[in-house]
This record gives structure tokens, C-alpha cells and sequence, in this order.
């Protein structure tokens, strides 16, 4: 009896509505579902940085949140946060900041990360107290679930779920692998 092996994939594609890095028409898109507080999340940062490096135009990068609330207490705070820091046009310095400050993620610490990125404090307590990004966060966690995610960090290249290891030299290999075409060989 055989099984044929079947790939995870993107429910909703990318579009406009994310968080992405990169040219629209770079032939290769990576998308990683990501939670701030993960551990695993944080190793994988630099390593996301270092491909985008490598691959430079070829790549387009996004990030879409899976905050694990139930084992990360600090996981929604930070991705709303993130969201916040999008709202005033700097969502990829707090991305950053967030991933290098791991350890800092209660509230306090995430305005004085929305300080130092120069972002209207007030205005992120605000949001963040009013829930005003709460929706956006949890749209991208159902996307994760429907496209079959199960844990932090988990990578779809050109749609389809990468299932190996991410570290740096696997997953470039991955990556390298889609022609130019955008379809993985």
C-alpha cells in the first residue's frame, strides 16, 4: 500500500495585507509564522536575517503572527504591539526589537521597545489597551491554523510548508531550490 505524502500550504496567499520585506516579484517568498516570546522563534531571527542577506532581491520575506498564548504569557501583547508599531509605519523595527529583547516582552518592556523604535508611546498604551489590534493578530494565527501550522516557527516557501530544519545552510538549500519560475524543483 502506498501513501502519497501531501504538503502543507498557505490557505490565504500573500498579499498587500502583510508584513512583507523584499520585492513583490522576487521569485522566492518566505513566509514564517512567528511568535515573539518563542525561544525557537528568536534562534531563527538571525537566521531569516543572514538568507535575506544572502539571497538579497531574489527574496521576499513575510511574517505573520502565531503568538502561543497558552505556554508564552507575553506572546499577544508582543505581536500587538508589532501591530501597533505597523499603524505608525515601523513594523519591521519592532519586529526587530522585539526578537532581540526576548527576555523584556511584559508590558513595560514593550514601551520602552515602542520608545526607542520612535513610536507614539501613548498612543501604542492606548491601543494595546483598547484591543485595537487584537483582531489583526488573531486573523493571522486562523491563516496559521487553516494552512496547517503547529508550532513556532513554522516556514512556507513559495506556499508550501517547509517541514526540514531551518538552520541556515537547510534552509537556504531550500530556498535555492525554487527556479525562477517561483516553483519549487
Amino acid at each position: 500500500m502506498s501513501q502519497t505524502r501531501r504538503e502543507a500550504r498557505l490557505v490565504v496567499p500573500v498579499s498587500d495585507h502583510d508584513h512583507m520585506i523584499g520585492a513583490a516579484d522576487a521569485p522566492v517568498t518566505l513566509v514564517e509564522y512567528g511568535d515573539y516570546q518563542c525561544p525557537y522563534c528568536g534562534r531563527a531571527f538571525p537566521i531569516v536575517q543572514q538568507v535575506r542577506r544572502t539571497l538579497g532581491d531574489r527574496l521576499r520575506f513575510v511574517f505573520r503572527n502565531f503568538p502561543l498564548t497558552q505556554i508564552h504569557e507575553h506572546a499577544e501583547h508582543a505581536a500587538e504591539v508589532a501591530e501597533a508599531a505597523a499603524a505608525q509605519g515601523k513594523f519591521w523595527e519592532m519586529h526587530d526589537w522585539l526578537f532581540r529583547h526576548q527576555l523584556h516582552l511584559d508590558d513595560d518592556g514593550l514601551l520602552e521597545g515602542a520608545r526607542e523604535v520612535g513610536l507614539d508611546v501613548e498612543r501604542v498604551r492606548r491601543e494595546i489597551a483598547d484591543g485595537a489590534h487584537r483582531a489583526r493578530v488573531r486573523e493571522d494565527f486562523t491563516t496559521g491554523i487553516r494552512s496547517g501550522v503547529n508550532g513556532t516557527p513554522t516556514f512556507y516557501i513559495n506556499g508550501v510548508r517547509h517541514d526540514n530544519d531551518y538552520n541556515f545552510e537547510t534552509l537556504l538549500a531550500a530556498l535555492e531550490k525554487v527556479d525562477t519560475s517561483g516553483t519549487i524543483v
